[in-house]
């Protein structure tokens, strides 16, 4: 009888302990909710234009989706350190001194410099269709054999530094409408380039499933607004600026971006 005594005195002991350790912990990720916003250009705001002038060559703009989503929601603190140009080692050097325990939301777009997106386009856009399709298979060859493990040690260093952070990884759109009237790029050069940004997307999504995070996916809302649709949302190529080429104008940004940041968020 008094083993049982103890037994259930210990187990009541343990269970109490464990529901104030559910509680401590419960407690501790509803506190987290600052948001950290990561990521390359399309995170920043390249091509939204209104940059903001302490960002410098980074090009963080008010009209890029984190932004919005801070002004719309007002978490209880929000870092914004998304830079143009960024590749998966700059984020890891640069971009993670705003991750805490009290952040409760980051968001990332990362790898389209990794996989030399810029060098793709511009060799598509320049030279011949073989050049353009030989480059691109190069690019795919990077996605799928190095870049999962580039992702991985983002997703890993995220993780460590942000441990309750619900964590939105977004990814790229298609950038052409294909079988429609044209100017600029052959049907089979466009093709090829929606499906590069394809590929970048499943090894995205794969990684960022096998680390617990959420999957944003902006071809859905990009759809019927690629470069040749008529309704736009992306710049095309741009001699005058050649930055904001290919990236989302200020309603890719609010209409492409932000709904899948809010619905995955």
């Amino acid at each position: 009888m008094r083993r049982s005594r103890i037994a259930a005195f210990v187990s009541s002991l343990l269970l109490a302990g464990g529901i104030a350790l559910a509680g401590a912990g419960t407690a501790q990720a509803a506190a987290a909710t600052g948001y950290v916003a990561l990521g390359d250009s399309y995170s920043s705001g390249v091509g939204s234009g209104s940059y903001i002038s302490s960002s410098g060559d980074c090009d963080r703009s008010t009209k890029a989706y984190p932004y919005l989503w801070n002004a719309a929601h007002s978490p209880s603190s929000f870092t914004f350190v998304a830079c143009s140009g960024a590749r998966t080692d700059e984020v890891l050097a640069n971009q993670l001194g705003g991750l805490s325990s009290s952040t409760g939301l980051v968001s990332i777009t990362i790898g389209g410099n990794d996989a030399g997106f810029a060098d793709v386009m511009t060799t598509c856009v320049l030279q011949s269709e073989s050049d353009c399709i030989s480059r691109i298979n190069t690019a795919k060859a990077y996605v799928a054999s190095t870049l999962p493990g580039k992702l991985d040690g983002v997703y890993n260093a995220i993780s460590a530094k942000a441990p309750n952070a619900h964590v939105v990884v977004i990814g790229y759109p298609r950038f052409y409408e294909l079988s429609t009237t044209c100017v600029g790029l052959s049907d089979t050069k466009r093709a090829a380039i929606n499906g590069a940004s394809d590929s970048l997307n499943t090894t995205v999504a794969q990684r960022a499933a096998a680390h617990g995070f959420t999957f944003g996916d902006v071809r859905t809302t990009f759809t019927g607004h690629e470069i040749c649709s008529g309704s736009s949302w992306l710049h095309s190529l741009n001699v005058l600026d050649i930055g904001i080429s290919y990236h989302p104008t200020a309603t890719g940004q609010s209409s492409g971006y932000l709904p899948v940041l809010t619905n995955a968020a």
